[in-house]
This record gives C-alpha cells, sequence and structure tokens, in this order.
C-alpha cells in the first residue's frame, strides 16, 4: 500500500519561488497518476497538475502554464512554484492512487498527503 510523505511548505514573499515535494513510498506506477491540488480558506479543492506514473508525461492547469510546472524523480513528485502571488496561498496537497476520470477531480484519488501550509506575502 502507497504512502504519501509531502514537504515544502512555507512563507514567502511575492514574486519568490517554492518547491513541494511528495515522496511516494511503495511502487509509485501503481498509482497511475499523481496531481498537486491546493484548498484556499472557503474555497473547494482545486486540482493543479498531474504526472502520470508510466512516462512521466504531465498535465497542468492552463492558468497555471509558465508559473508551475510538476516533474518526478526517483519516486519523489515534485510540484515547482515560480513568481508566487497573494492568490496562490493554499494549503497544498499531494494526491495519489488514481480511480479513473477526470485528473483535476479530488474524488479520483483515493489518497492524498498531510498537505503542505503555502503563505505568500505582497
Amino acid at each position: 500500500q502507497l504512502q504519501l510523505r509531502e514537504s515544502g511548505g512555507g512563507s514567502v514573499q511575492s514574486g519568490t519561488s517554492l518547491r513541494l515535494s511528495c515522496k511516494v513510498l511503495g511502487d509509485i506506477k501503481s498509482s497511475k497518476w499523481v496531481a498537486w491540488f491546493r484548498q484556499a480558506p472557503g474555497k473547494g479543492r482545486e486540482g493543479l497538475a498531474a504526472l502520470q506514473t508510466s512516462d512521466c508525461s504531465t498535465t497542468l492547469r492552463r492558468t497555471l502554464e509558465g508559473r508551475f510546472t510538476i516533474s518526478e524523480d526517483k519516486g519523489t513528485v515534485y510540484f515547482q512554484m515560480t513568481d508566487l502571488k497573494p492568490e496562490d496561498a493554499a494549503i497544498y496537497y499531494c494526491e495519489a492512487v488514481f480511480t479513473g476520470g477526470g485528473l483535476f477531480t479530488v474524488d479520483n484519488y483515493s489518497l492524498w498527503g498531510q498537505g503542505a501550509q503555502v503563505n505568500v506575502s505582497s
């Protein structure tokens, strides 16, 4: 059974970068996809990016293109965020074990990490 270990959150200033890590303990390929979501206060969980574990192909929410990227190396899925804005402040979750359907639908994953708080000050 897979387990996830998230790290990398923090408080940063607007315009800077931050990298989140999601270490997948177990056979990452069995997850099919690993995705990053975020949840801001008072809002629903929003899907941001997903990585297909068989070939590392990626899908990114179009509004984030150019600022955020997702990648994988030796069983850890990274979420690189650049040019951070105050509206990016949220709890970021790594989600795994894709069960089918839309990649950016939170209910289509059966495992999620503990969350990483990201604060962005202007």
